[in-house]
């Protein structure tokens, strides 16, 4: 069958190799789409020789062991495992799910999903029209968006260095965009705003509970989105990090952050019971028509467009939102 591996730092080839042999207790699927992720970015720009990618993928059972049931061949799944880039995966039943017939394979990949809805749980809305703000609208911060208006937050502010992206945020739920340079002056607890720290609890110069924003979901991974981030958190407020920073150590303000008291909240998750958990959920949501979270998917490359895609991937090349990969 054939795999996409890693020559060198932003260099792949598609190679031959044999073919997964399952177990009686696994699932041979042939994968239709891996989809790109950015964490995938910087490990495929520094990659050494051998190196392979790819964790959000859908396909069709093409095999079932003795031992398993609820699946047959031709089924439609996505899931958790297994690897991607590659024509045929093996998986393991307890972390694969059947995709809805109401859903395409595009819109089908669980993995990103399911990390999505892991960050906006933990931010969820204390009442229903409550506010919230999201630094960075790409496809996962979008996904963060359509979400978080299913879930009851009233104003949804989403913050962007690009235009298209502030444009995207309006069709999925945004209520107010801004480039950062734009931010109005009322929407940042930073230290011009604060001034000098009162420690002697005499007063400030400013409202530091109601300058900022009570949630703030940072979904970006670069270290200026998480610094604005940092600032638009009023006192005691949360912080959510959904951005992936994988590309070197982060400098933010910690003593603003300190002084702030506001709670910083890792959206990562690695509790898999619970992520698997959180895939059936999303799957239900999007099929019922809750979260309307679809479409987004318009760059599709063959295997042999991976370092292609990854350049599309980094420059917003025609309105590039989320890739996937044929396989």
């Amino acid at each position: 069958m054939r795999q996409l591996v890693m020559q060198g730092p932003r260099t792949s080839s598609v190679v031959e190799v044999t073919e997964p042999n399952p177990t009686a207790d696994q699932l041979l699927v042939k994968l239709t789409y891996t989809g790109m992720c950015h964490s995938e970015w910087y490990p495929w720009s520094t990659a050494t020789k051998g190196d392979t990618f790819g964790h959000e993928t859908v396909g069709v059972v093409a095999g079932v062991g003795a031992n398993v049931q609820g699946f047959a061949i031709g089924d439609r799944v996505t899931g958790l495992g297994g690897g991607g880039y590659q024509e045929y995966i093996v998986m393991d039943p307890a972390k694969t799910f059947h995709v809805p017939a109401n859903i395409a394979n595009e819109d089908a990949l669980v993995e990103p999903l399911a990390c999505i809805l892991a960050a906006a749980t933990k931010l969820a809305p204390v009442t229903p029209g409550d506010t919230v703000a999201v630094v960075g609208t790409g496809y996962m911060g979008l996904g963060a968006l359509s979400l978080f208006k299913a879930m009851g937050y009233g104003n949804i502010i989403a913050v962007d260095l690009r235009e298209e992206a502030r444009a995207n945020a309006l069709k999925f739920g945004a209520t107010e965009v801004y480039h950062p340079s734009e931010l109005p002056n009322r929407y940042r607890l930073d230290w011009e705003a604060i001034g000098a720290p009162d420690l002697k609890r005499d007063g400030h110069a400013v409202d530091l509970f109601h300058t900022g924003f009570d949630t703030v979901l940072e979904f970006a991974g670069s270290e200026s989105a998480l610094q604005l981030a940092g600032d638009m958190v009023c006192a005691h407020g949360r912080l959510g990090i959904g951005g992936y920073h994988n590309d070197g150590p982060r400098t933010i303000d910690y003593k603003l952050w300190n002084f702030k008291a506001l709670t910083g909240i890792n959206c990562h998750n690695r509790n898999i019971s619970w992520e698997l958990e959180l895939c059936g959920k999303s799957l239900d949501l999007l099929s019922k028509g809750i979260w309307h979270f679809t479409g987004l998917a318009r760059h599709i490359y063959d295997m042999d467009e991976f370092d292609k895609a990854n350049e599309d991937m980094a420059s917003h090349r025609g309105g590039f939102i989320k890739g996937l990969v044929r396989c």
